[in-house]
């Protein structure tokens, strides 16, 4: 299964697959001689570049090294048996998953030190954690519980089992008005204890997660995330000093990747035993033309990280062809809500190439995308930029504002070099 995943054969029924060349491995995508803006491969097509998804990896490697701790990405943010494999190559700890429906994906690619960071309780999930234990030597998955009501169902799924082995689970803490965790430190604690007192898991860590409540305003950013963080590390030391932690190494956790700078000096607090801090930041790894870029443009301000090229770089785009121009200053583009992200912002016109030209420029600051249907997007300009309005035939390069939402939505990616060459490729399995 491991090879099938990293080295699928790729064919016409993959979207962006050019239909007119035969199947071929994923490994031997770089040797076809393709190249993006020559017209070898069918439009939309969204693609990586070669050389910002190298930088970020390195880059997110040196920081979390540089604050003491360890990388889990979360896998949901690509579910790329390739990148897994990259990430992991690069230092990454391990990979954190959604659910197990992801952590079998990433267990059959190779993965083999997982966290869930998402509660689970169902017996077909529970059964299937066992079940891949006792078929992975040496495979190790965590998850998160945050009551005592999910506990109570894992407890009675572990006894009707003749040799169910105990799951490892990190507390969960939450915010008020926010998803899952423990809303007081009075209700982490007891749970905690019931946690010690269960023979159906073993207590190794605390868990919390910061990223959806980022503002881009550094000030009130810091401030939850500190009285979060103080949160996690108060419940952290009770644990401790009531000996509820079945481990030799705890597991602090936390990291969106929003303001992740904000969290990862607080995931080693001292409590008198080993530990280890994970990061779980996941979009790093292409990044965004859109609302990461303006986070992230806070979190290098913070970390003195001042110059654009030094930090994260946008990796992703979605090249589309212009196939109308109905109406002055209006241009419909052959890519929709079907290809590319628009949960958080519109996509970002930056580059437009026109037919016989494989070298892309920059595009007008007017320049916007407006719509999107589920195939198309609706390009519209200002009047004074009429004398550079794109043709039909045009090819124009989107960006991106939201990773998760446009990995999503295709099953391959090329990845090429900065003139548009496919040197190789990424496939997802969501």
């Amino acid at each position: 299964m491991t090879a099938e995943l990293l080295d699928p054969l790729l064919d016409a029924s993959f979207k962006g697959y050019p239909r007119t060349q035969a199947p071929r491995a994923l490994s031997a995508v770089g040797a076809a001689g393709w190249n993006v803006l020559a017209g070898d491969l069918p439009l939309p097509l969204a693609l990586i570049r070669r050389e910002a998804l190298t930088h970020n990896l390195a880059w997110m490697q040196r920081y979390v090294q540089s604050q003491g701790i360890d990388l889990a990405p979360h896998g949901k943010t690509t579910m790329s048996p390739q990148l897994f494999a990259r990430q992991i190559d690069a230092g990454a700890w391990g990979i954190t998953f959604a659910n197990v429906a992801q952590l079998a994906i990433g267990v059959a690619a190779g993965v083999r030190r997982c966290l869930i960071a998402n509660q689970v309780m169902q017996d077909e999930d529970l059964a299937g954690i066992q079940q891949m234990l006792v078929a992975h030597e040496g495979l190790r998955v965590v998850f998160l519980v945050d009551s005592t009501a999910q506990l109570a169902l894992i407890g009675a799924w572990a006894a009707a089992q003749a040799d169910a082995r105990p799951f490892e689970v990190m507390l969960e803490i939450g915010l008020d008005g926010g998803r899952t965790g423990c809303r007081t430190q009075e209700e982490a604690i007891a749970l905690a204890r019931a946690l010690g007192a269960s023979p159906a898991v073993r207590l190794v860590g605390i868990e919390c997660y910061e990223g959806l409540w980022a503002t881009g305003d550094s000030a009130a950013d810091a401030a939850l995330a500190t009285a979060l963080m103080d949160r996690v590390q108060a419940v952290a030391r009770l644990c401790a000093d009531e000996n509820l932690f079945d481990t030799d190494e705890v597991l602090c956790s936390a990291g969106g990747s929003a303001v992740f700078d904000l969290v990862a000096g607080r995931l080693r607090p001292a409590l008198g035993r080993p530990v280890r801090g994970l990061l779980r930041s996941g979009c790093y790894v292409t990044h965004d033309h859109g609302f990461y870029t303006r986070m992230v443009g806070q979190v290098n301000a913070r970390i003195g990280c001042d110059c654009a090229e030094d930090g994260l770089r946008p990796a992703m785009e979605v090249w589309a062809a212009v196939q109308s121009c109905p109406e002055p200053r209006l241009a419909i583009l052959t890519a929709g809500r079907r290809d590319v992200s628009f949960d958080i912002t519109m996509p970002i016109p930056f580059a437009r190439a026109v037919r016989g030209v494989q070298a892309p420029t920059g595009v007008p600051a007017s320049w916007k995308i407006t719509a999107l249907n589920d195939q198309h997007a609706y390009l519209r300009w200002d009047e004074s930029d009429d004398a550079l309005a794109p043709v039909v035939g045009e090819r124009v390069g989107l960006g991106i504002s939201h990773p998760c939402t446009t990995f999503d939505k295709w099953r391959w990616m090329p990845v090429v070099d900065e003139a548009y060459n496919v040197v190789d490729a990424i496939t997802t399995a969501f």
